[in-house]
């Protein structure tokens, strides 16, 4: 699974270069931030591959050994909110905006609160691949952003409807080289954010009370960040949180992304999530198809074991509780569910794909809770 894809595209290190200080106009789009005040800290876990891996045979196991609801376990476990993707027309059927509410009911009969993550697209979208969806390819640019609009109020419409309302709104998926290419890319700047207004907008306009949250990959790159909230701002985008991805054998030393998450805090105000973050438990396979982590230690010094990945939550989440200001929110673990399970692969296209990421869960290769999980809903 190419999940991961550099970014390749021409003058893109311009995203790695950070103003020494903020500029005037950004100051003043700033405004008077208001101090950071302590909120709810989110223990979330992203299971998008839930329900396709349901409807292949995955099998879910208590701390006990005796089979139960994921969704339940995970609420059980002190798990407290839910990140789901949302494509806008997959080949599988999965992820779109019916099973995205089937989904949301489940969680909030769970107690859970619901985290939606638009990525705009058919399939992944990441910093390697941004594509459109295939119905939005020929649109002319100011119908593309009347789609990224009606679109994102109409998934969280029909969740208000069924009596979900989400907490958290994430507005394009991994967008540290912009979104809907090429409309919206890098070297778009202007476009890109109104293509991002028009998501947070949507949010704002439907499901009052919500975080609109944009989310970069990198975590610890300090540069990106700065180079892309920056632009944000200044074009006018109202975006209420902001969302890393850091997995730890990717992204650099836990040093630099709590230098970038202190930096961030201090420099828009908003609360800050790790949004994506996972380690794996075994080098082992489950499905015969190729693990994304394979080496024996992922990070030096740190092999791959139940013990390691537990250790690698605890760091990553006692960063954010020490962002300043309170203004550090929450951490979730990605793809917690997505067992190893014949069928439910990663690409929509194809059928025979398989699991690269099942070593990373936070159930073991029998459907049983790692200690991860325990630690996630203790955080």
């Amino acid at each position: 699974m190419k999940r991961r894809t550099a970014l390749t595209a021409a003058g893109i290190g311009a995203l790695g270069v950070a103003a020494a200080s903020a500029t005037p106009a950004l100051a003043e789009a700033l405004g008077d931030r208001p101090g950071g005040r302590p909120g709810k800290f989110v223990r979330g876990a992203d299971i998008s591959g839930l329900l396709k891996n349901e409807d292949f045979g995955a099998v879910y196991r208590k701390a006990n050994g005796r089979t139960g609801d994921a969704v339940k376990i995970l609420a059980d476990s002190g798990v407290d909110t839910i990140r789901a993707k949302v494509w806008v027309d997959p080949v599988d059927g999965y992820n779109t905006k019916e099973r995205v509410v089937e989904l949301g009911k489940r969680v909030k009969r769970a107690g859970m609160d619901l985290f939606v993550d638009f990525h705009y697209s058919d399939a992944w979208a990441d910093p390697g691949k941004q594509n459109k969806p295939a119905a939005w390819a020929e649109l002319a640019f100011e119908d593309l952003v009347a789609a990224v609009y009606d679109h994102t109020a109409d998934v969280l419409g029909a969740l208000k409807r069924a009596g979900v309302k989400p907490t958290l709104v994430q507005i394009g998926n991994e967008t540290n080289g912009g979104l809907l290419w090429p409309d919206g890319r890098w070297d778009q700047l202007e476009q890109m954010g109104r293509l991002l207004a028009a998501g947070c907008d949507a949010v704002h306009d439907t499901v009052p009370g919500a975080k609109a949250m944009l989310h970069l990959a990198e975590g610890g790159n300090n540069g990106a960040f700065r180079w892309f909230f920056d632009n944000a701002v200044a074009n006018g985008v109202e975006f209420d949180a902001i969302g890393a991805s850091y997995y730890p054998y990717w992204h650099g030393p836990l040093a630099g992304l709590e230098a970038n998450l202190n930096d961030v805090a201090e420099r828009y105000g908003k609360p800050i999530y790790v949004v994506e973050t996972a380690y794996p438990f075994t080098t082992g396979d489950a499905d015969g198809f190729a693990n994304i982590i394979t080496d024996p230690e992922p990070v030096a010094g740190y092999p791959s074991s139940p013990e390691n990945q537990t250790y690698w939550l605890e760091q990553v989440a006692e960063v954010v509780k020490n962002v300043p200001g309170g203004l550090g929110r929450g951490v979730v673990w990605w793809e917690a569910t997505w067992t190893g399970v014949e069928g439910a692969g990663w690409d929509p296209a194809d059928p025979a794909s398989g699991n690269g990421w099942e070593n990373q869960a936070l159930f073991d290769f029998d459907g049983k809770p790692l200690p991860g999980l325990r630690t996630l809903g203790k955080l």
